[in-house]
């Protein structure tokens, strides 16, 4: 009986890499035509690590060069509201009719309208 076994060889125990290497991993990894688990493979490492070297690289933490942050939050100010009167300019055509509910609601509508409708909606415009 023949088995086939397959040894890969892999550094094990904890390995430095400097600023350059992280880098060129990155660039490997993200690059054009680049894929994370072949940079993984030929550069025997993590992708955990290469992660985190992107977000450190991201961030300016990999090379010491911080970008500026942006803020997280704005001042704002809340202004009281304006009332308007939302009434329309035109004067009603011919066929409409005007209605102002007792709750200041004001409603125009044609002649052409469901009365079954116009109804539901006046019960509800008048809670």
């Amino acid at each position: 009986m023949t088995t086939r076994i397959e040894v890969v060889g892999r550094i094990s125990g904890r390995r430095r890499w400097t600023v350059e290497q992280k880098l060129a991993i990155l660039r490997d990894a993200f690059g054009p035509d680049g894929s994370v688990r072949a940079a993984c493979d030929r550069h025997e490492v993590g992708s955990g690590a290469v992660y985190t070297w992107r977000r450190q690289a991201m961030s300016g933490e990999l090379t010491g060069f911080r970008s500026t942050a942006l803020p997280t939050f704005s001042e704002v100010e809340v202004a009281d509201p304006v009332v308007r009167d939302i009434t329309p300019a035109v004067p009603p055509r011919c066929g409409q009719i005007g209605i102002e509910l007792a709750t200041g609601v004001r409603l125009t509508v044609d002649a052409m309208v469901d009365a079954d409708a116009l109804a539901r909606v006046i019960a509800v415009l008048s809670r």
